[in-house]
């Protein structure tokens, strides 16, 4: 059983720290899932990662595009998978017509290049069967008024994981 690990971050500058803080530690083949309602920070801890990747591009969500590539010390595929993740809480709905996950995964690279660059996996749904040893991550908002406030929940799900985990521990609090 893997152990859960609580971040709480109170603005949108400290959620980015600490996503930096993740993205100075990540290796090629590391994933991170990421779960949360809309509006949760996702994107936002998503640009943390990248620039601690040192990612120059601008990261915005993929919702539209399934997925985008970004290079920096090493390549980052940052992919959003909502329509696959309709039985997720506060995913929308599937849209008719959309591509299944395989093919989705394969659209993204996944197949043969996954040990060749870091994964943000917005929205998993079932994808997390896809990949055996992860980060999940899922941001919850405070309740109004503290609108800037964010707690991460994470928890890893085998070797690499919990490394990457016990390493970003470290260097967020100190």
């Amino acid at each position: 059983m893997s152990r859960e690990t609580v971040f709480t971050t109170r603005s949108p500058a400290e959620t980015r720290r600490l996503g930096r803080c993740l993205g100075e530690l990540l290796q090629p083949g590391d994933v991170v899932l990421l779960a949360g309602p809309v509006g949760a920070g996702k994107t936002t801890f998503c640009q943390g990662v990248a620039a601690g990747l040192g990612v120059t591009a601008d990261v915005t969500s993929p919702t539209f595009v399934l997925a985008a590539e970004y290079e920096g010390r090493i390549r980052l595929i940052h992919m959003d998978l909502y329509r696959f993740a309709a039985a997720e809480e506060g995913a929308p709905q599937a849209a008719g017509g959309a591509l299944s996950l395989e093919e989705a995964l394969e659209a993204a690279g996944w197949e043969g290049g996954l040990e060749d660059a870091a994964w943000l996996v917005e929205w998993p749904g079932d994808a997390g069967e896809a990949f055996s040893d992860v980060l999940q991550v899922r941001i919850q908002p405070a309740p109004l008024p503290r609108i800037d406030e964010r707690t991460f929940h994470t928890r890893p799900t085998g070797p690499r994981g919990r490394d990457r985990l016990d390493e970003w521990v470290k260097r967020w609090l100190f």
